[in-house]
């Protein structure tokens, strides 16, 4: 087979934070490793990426470093030779917008015009630049899921007309989104209710949409047999403070544990909103003792904090795939995760499944773990073979890659 030059963009590819710089790391080390030559072209924040592959950077204004209004007007003014992009940036932030997306896709564009790649493989953008990029090369769109679904959760959990008018402005980019999937030639996507999703809520052709689940990193993510479990310690994962994350019942089940389980003790991997809806519920429910928060941390260091750990906690309302319950798994630990969406087609029968929205059913997860380890960790480690045996990236990269071939003979 004929190796290929692959481009894979992303507008923006956190390497801590999210499953979007994790997604981008993997698939283009995995292609790499298959021999093809692979550029990633990427908005801030930037990614971590394997020496041998090269970042090219398409700089937006990156508002969202802060939401201070006085540096967001210095990122601006400072910017030299400001283009119809900056404005438009700009302004729509100010006006409580995400335009980021919508640019980037502009400036993968401009930036591709004179470019020789084989293929471009986007990651989750829409946006409209995609479709003049497509009349002039094979174009992979990846959409993990519809953010229409993220919508809907803040839309459900805002308080009041003013959270509600906020939330419909932030998320204005999804008319740009819905408009622009149906026009793609190939969507790629890691799960099976994503794309019943992808063709109920973008109304895209069941033709288009292929399903390749995403890889695990099996090897970093694994057993640390010599780490002793620190007692009554939970593990979850909320890149992001916000409702589809489904932390809220977790605090509420580690509040009702509290009197019987005194040494409980959640670590959250990600960040809340400083002054946040969640750092104002960890309050309340006087958690502030049993709360610990880290960020920017490696798969290593990941990995070793599921080793500390008893259980690991998925509580989310809904994921596209789910790169924190293939995690838990592959490192071997007592798994509680809401029965929705993806979720179920990567445990398989390996993960105590549970109601969402349902404290009571996390604090009754919790106390038979508790109660009985050993019986659990024999489902764990069978866990982990389970993911080994089906999401190895390698062989996940093959599929991508048996696709892109199809992809650039059809076009």
């Amino acid at each position: 087979m004929k190796k290929l030059n692959i481009a894979i963009s992303s507008y923006r590819s956190a390497p801590f934070g999210g499953g979007q710089g994790i997604f981008v790391y993997e698939l283009s080390k995995a292609l790499r490793m298959l021999g093809h030559n692979v550029n990633v072209i990427s908005g801030p924040p930037y990614p971590n990426l394997e020496p041998t592959i090269n970042l090219i950077k398409s700089p937006g204004l990156d508002l969202f470093s802060t939401f201070v209004f006085k540096e967001r007007l210095k990122i601006f003014l400072n910017k030299k030779n400001k283009s119809v992009n900056d404005w438009y940036e700009f302004i729509s932030v100010l006006l409580g917008g995400f335009p980021e997306i919508k640019t980037f896709g502009n400036r993968l564009s401009h930036l591709l015009k004179n470019c020789s790649y084989d293929i471009l493989i986007d990651n989750q953008s829409l946006s409209f630049g995609l479709l003049e990029i497509q009349n002039k090369m094979p174009v992979i769109e990846i959409v993990h899921h519809p953010i229409t679904k993220d919508y809907d959760y803040d839309i459900q959990f805002s308080k009041g007309i003013i959270q509600k008018i906020s939330k419909w402005r932030w998320f204005s980019f999804l008319k740009m989104q819905k408009k622009v999937a149906p026009l793609l030639k190939v969507i790629f996507t890691p799960s099976a209710n994503s794309k019943n999703d992808i063709v109920k809520d973008f109304n895209v052709s069941k033709k288009k949409i292929f399903v390749i689940p995403n890889g695990i990193d099996h090897k970093k993510f694994s057993p640390k047999k010599k780490i002793k479990r620190n007692p009554g310690q939970l593990i979850t994962t909320a890149s992001a403070d916000v409702p589809i994350k489904g932390l809220d019942f977790t605090l509420k089940a580690v509040h009702s544990l509290k009197k019987d389980f005194p040494k409980i003790r959640l670590v959250v991997i990600g960040a809340p909103r400083p002054g946040g809806h969640t750092e104002r519920l960890i309050q309340k429910l006087n958690l502030e003792a049993n709360i610990v928060y880290k960020t920017n941390l490696t798969k290593e260091e990941i990995a070793i904090e599921y080793a500390y750990s008893n259980i690991a906690i998925v509580s989310s309302l809904y994921e596209g795939f789910g790169f924190p319950v293939g995690e838990a798994m592959a490192c071997s630990i007592p798994l509680i995760a809401t029965n929705v969406a993806s979720i179920p087609e990567i445990t398989s029968n390996f993960a105590e499944l549970i109601s969402e929205e349902d404290v009571d059913s996390i604090e009754q997860a919790i106390r038979k773990i508790f109660l009985n380890p050993s019986k659990y960790q024999i489902r764990a480690d069978a866990g982990r073979m389970h993911i080994i045996e089906n999401f190895d990236w390698q062989k996940i990269a093959k599929k991508y890659e048996s696709l892109i071939y199809q992809t650039m003979e059809e076009f």
